[in-house]
């Protein structure tokens, strides 16, 4: 697969959906599901949903929804789920090295250009006087499981600053909130649509940005079972120009705002329909506008900053150290930067 730098991968990229993916002509519509976070870095699925672009590629989507990144792994490799967004976790390595799963694409990336995910403390740490992540030294850091992205980040945080802290596994994001407002824990990184509002409520603080210790973070990625990537290929291909085009939506209307106000109000009023669902419209519109972050055009994958997480993940002793990207990534479907 071309291998190109990620400027002029989301170039290339950009230019090729402006004039529209060619959506492979299913004979029939394909039932299949899709797994997602309820968050505003899922909105790729949300838009292509919504704007009908899965049903232009002969794909009749029914979304299923998941409060962390491994179950979502889990429900790919049984089956349950077809196609899912969500952050890289040894759960997921795992399984791609049982022949279960394989990343296909990228979603979500730390981009300079953008507001990032934050480093947050509660107001207990802060006012101890933690206002800096190389102050986190012997504190606790809040996960979901061992060897999810929230380990991950905590762990190349600690490394950058020379540092130790006590990763303690909360399961669900809920819970992790929960933990870090109460002072149950110290610390936590999270996207900016959960991040800011957190902050402004006092009980939490940010003290930092993720991607000044991992640039270039691909925090997330498109999967699927290995068998959809190596024998659903038609149907593989539908789902990613679906998902593309979502993307491309989604960009230009809220960070190039090429509609304005009036169409960043009309994304706001889509995503509110999966994002921040119990809150009223206007409660919910500042973290879905504050939660914006690029996504990657045409699902381009950057296999570099994957390499990196499957070397940790090795490092850690949390994946076999022998699984090569090959088992993890298929690179047929997209544009791949950073190798």
């Amino acid at each position: 697969m071309t291998r190109m730098n990620r400027r002029h991968a989301l170039a290339t990229l950009g230019a090729a959906t402006a004039v529209g993916l060619a959506a492979p002509a299913l004979a029939q519509n394909r039932k299949i599901t899709v797994g997602a976070l309820r968050f505003t870095s899922h909105s790729g699925s949300f838009v292509a949903f919504e704007r009908g672009y899965f049903a232009d590629a002969g794909l009749d989507v029914e979304l299923r929804f998941f409060e962390a990144a491994q179950p979502m792994a889990v429900a790919i490799a049984s089956g349950d789920v077809d196609y899912a967004v969500t952050a890289i976790s040894g759960g997921l390595v795992s399984l791609a090295d049982k022949g279960a799963i394989k990343v296909i694409g990228g979603a979500l990336q730390e981009d300079p250009g953008i507001d990032g995910q934050k480093i947050l403390v509660s107001d207990a740490a802060y006012q101890a006087g933690i206002t800096s992540p190389a102050m986190l030294d012997g504190k606790s850091w809040a996960v979901t499981q061992a060897g999810s992205s929230f380990h991950y980040m905590g762990s190349k945080i600690a490394q950058k600053e020379g540092i130790s802290l006590s990763f303690k596994p909360l399961q669900k994001v809920g819970a992790i909130i929960g933990a870090l407002k109460s002072g149950q824990v110290d610390a936590w990184s999270i996207v900016p649509h959960i991040a800011k509002p957190l902050s402004g409520g006092g009980a939490v603080h940010i003290i930092g940005n993720v991607a000044d210790y991992v640039p270039d973070y691909q925090v997330t990625t498109v999967f699927t079972s290995a068998k959809n990537a190596a024998d659903e290929r038609e149907m593989t291909k539908g789902f990613i120009d679906g998902f593309s085009k979502g993307v491309k939506d989604y960009n230009s209307t809220m960070i190039s705002k090429y509609k304005g106000d009036e169409g960043v109000n009309e994304m706001v009023d889509l995503i509110h329909k999966y994002v921040y669902t119990d809150r009223p419209r206007e409660k919910a519109a500042p973290s879905i506008i504050n939660g914006t972050m690029r996504l990657n055009e045409g699902a381009a994958l950057n296999v570099a900053s994957v390499a990196d997480q499957l070397a940790w993940f090795q490092s850690e002793g949390l994946v076999d150290a022998d699984i090569t990207m090959e088992t993890l990534v298929d690179t047929s479907y997209v544009e791949t930067m950073g190798a």
